[in-house]
């Protein structure tokens, strides 16, 4: 992680409102170290999903946060979110093209949600379809889906786009995406 002492005013605004985050139950957020050489300042989480609605109810995700002064060019502005969440999905899910259109859109509407602001989105989906064979043949078939995104964000304020990435990575899990105060009611 970037050292709070030595990080200019704009990077300190950002881990000051990352750390006040209470995040959302199901989900074990711990820092990480954050990736060195892509800018003078980084902070990373890595998250995993602890409980869930089903039986693929497991996810993991990586959250790093830049800041670049001299404004790399293709970011827009001094900061960079980049983001990683990968879930396992029913087998038969892994083969629907429409299922990386619906993972981005569950990705842009968490950042809705959170209210977070951003400009330059950018993101991959991949699915992946697997089949178990010889010693691994009782695994059968088994398929994921992993969503990489990039954007810039507006502001130093990284509270709605870690919301943002938390939400998402439980949604990509298997949870509902709720606006905040919102409860689920039991079926």
């Amino acid at each position: 992680m970037g050292t709070e002492s030595s990080a200019p005013a704009y990077f300190a605004e950002l881990v000051a409102s990352v750390s006040a985050i209470e995040w959302p139950e199901g989900l074990d957020v711990h820092p990480i170290d954050a990736p060195t050489g892509l800018a003078p300042s980084a902070l990373a989480f890595a998250a995993d999903v602890t409980a869930g609605p089903g039986k693929h109810d497991r996810g993991t995700g990586r959250l790093i946060f830049l800041d670049d002064p001299s404004e790399p060019t293709g970011w827009g502005g001094r900061g960079r979110v980049i983001i990683f969440a990968q879930s396992p999905i029913e087998a038969l899910m892994g083969g629907h093209d429409e299922l990386a259109h619906v993972a981005w859109s569950w990705l842009t509407e968490s950042l809705m949600l959170a209210g977070a602001s951003y400009e330059h989105p950018s993101a991959t989906v991949t699915r992946v379809v697997s089949v178990g064979f010889g010693d691994l043949a009782s695994q059968g078939r088994g398929s994921q889906i992993e969503v990489r995104a990039s954007w810039s964000p507006t502001s130093s304020d990284g509270r709605p786009h870690a919301e943002a990435w938390a939400r998402f990575v439980l949604h990509l899990a298997g949870f509902e995406i709720l606006p905040d105060g919102v409860v689920a009611m039991g079926v």
